[in-house]
């Protein structure tokens, strides 16, 4: 298994963050200053996108893992390497994402808790109503971790 950061071309990957975020032009906001990610192990299984906040604070802004990967320790592995890797220039780690029952547990399990939320992000922000785990996201909820 290799962790490599991806400099160019990082829309090669356009499926795969399709899965965490289901609206390009939403990708198209953060693809360019972020630092991308991908977890190879016989094969791309898993990417991920980091942002610098400013003030210690470093942001995933999208993870997935392909579903046919999920539940194997992927995620997680690409969490503790963008943790290991920014630990000496930043002090906390933070995702936001939807209200949902599917992604809030994983990220708990990863060491996060909730910080707080944005009402009607996804209403707000996205074109057509967005669901998980068959309900629909309306707040952007951001957990933290310190690192």
């Amino acid at each position: 298994m290799k962790i490599m950061e991806i400099k160019e071309n990082k829309k090669e990957f356009l499926s795969l963050l399709l899965l965490a975020d289901e609206q390009e032009s939403m990708i198209d906001r953060y693809i360019d200053k972020g630092t991308m990610y991908i977890l190879d192990d016989d094969g791309v299984k898993c990417e991920c996108v980091v942002t610098d906040e400013g003030n210690g604070v470093l942001e995933i802004k999208n993870i997935a893992t392909k579903p046919e990967y999920q539940k194997k320790g992927y995620g997680k592995a690409l969490i503790d390497f963008v943790a290991m890797k920014y630990k000496a220039t930043h002090s906390i780690l933070q995702v936001g994402t939807g209200d949902s029952p599917l992604t809030i547990p994983f990220y708990e399990k990863c060491g996060f808790a909730y910080s707080h939320r944005i009402k009607n992000f996804f209403v707000d922000n996205y074109d057509h109503p967005i669901y998980e785990g068959g309900v629909q996201l309306m707040d952007m909820v951001y957990l933290r971790k310190e690192i």
